[in-house]
């Protein structure tokens, strides 16, 4: 007795069922071992992780569509019955799965207009963080900033829906040239000497991020062959401004997105001992004066206090 005979005679399903059934069971196992097959010659074969990624994604996809295609010529009698079988429960379909359908159609935008790519940062409505992850109908991130200053990763996952690619906009760090912008304001005194405090700034802030410049030079350059970025210059810059404490020194430079922490940390303790050497430098804040009697008032009135 074959297992079509033994199936048939404890469940009573009909002999062209169960070959179906049968069938359709080697077809999955074939494909199957097939598929980890070739992942493990694809293993072998890349030691790079992001290849690795996208061929074992390729791989997934390329499986699933065969697995799809062979069961429906096993289960459809004619192949060519297919387009009518799609079209007798597309409309089912597209009510019962809209919101898959959407992220299918999402991840097909993601995968062939690439708004961003694995490893790429982005963020998107409030969640930020780098790319880990893209699948048919979710892509993860690796979340950064929230609680966390500076755009460091928090430790958690963040899985958004592709769909939310044609509802929300999306920033990317990476586009563009690769490099953001950042700004560090420090603050001194009316009396202390700003100029020298300015070139002081200068000087830190040119040994950190000057190298950053040629490089971002390279990669503008071949950014506006795709998008319409113009900058007239990528060098640091220091900016004056009076506040109402005293006078405010801001420095703007180029970092790489997931440097920025590591760059502010560096520049921040270089300034602190620099102007730590000098007397006639020093750092302004907001201060209140409190007078606990009318004589004090009355007296820091007639000084002008």
């Amino acid at each position: 007795m074959d297992i079509i005979d033994w199936v048939r005679e404890h469940w009573g399903i009909a002999p062209e069922i169960q070959r179906k059934i049968l069938f359709s069971l080697v077809a999955i196992f074939v494909l199957a071992f097939l598929r980890q097959l070739l992942l493990r010659i694809i293993f072998w074969r890349i030691k790079d992780v992001k290849q690795r990624y996208k061929w074992k994604n390729g791989v997934r996809y390329i499986s699933v569509f065969l697995s799809v295609m062979v069961i429906s010529t096993i289960w459809i009698d004619e192949f060519h019955s297919f387009a009518t079988f799609l079209g007798l429960i597309s409309a089912g379909i597209a009510l019962a799965l809209k919101d898959p359908i959407v992220n299918l159609a999402g991840w097909l935008f993601i995968i062939i207009r690439r708004p961003f790519e694995v490893g790429d940062r982005i963020q998107i409505m409030d969640f930020a963080g780098d790319v880990i992850d893209i699948r048919a109908f979710q892509f993860t991130l690796n979340e950064i900033g929230n609680w966390v200053d500076s755009d460091q990763s928090t430790g958690r996952i963040v899985h958004v829906p592709n769909g939310k690619v044609f509802s929300e906009a999306q920033f990317n760090y990476h586009q563009g040239f690769s490099n953001i912008w950042n700004e560090i304001c420090v603050v001194v005194t009316f009396e202390s000497d700003w100029q020298k405090a300015k070139d002081i700034l200068n000087k830190v802030m040119e040994k950190h991020t000057k190298h950053l410049t040629k490089s971002a030079q390279k990669k503008l350059l071949e950014a506006s062959k795709k998008f319409m970025i113009f900058y007239n210059t990528l060098t640091p810059v220091i900016y004056t401004k009076v506040k109402g404490h005293g006078v405010a020194l801001t420095m703007r430079y180029l970092c790489l997105p997931k440097k920025r922490r590591s760059t502010e940390h560096a520049i921040w303790e270089e300034i602190l001992i620099e102007f730590r050497k000098h007397d006639d430098i020093d750092f302004a804040y907001p201060t209140q004066r409190i007078y606990y009697n009318k004589t004090e008032s009355k007296q820091a009135t007639k000084e002008g206090r």
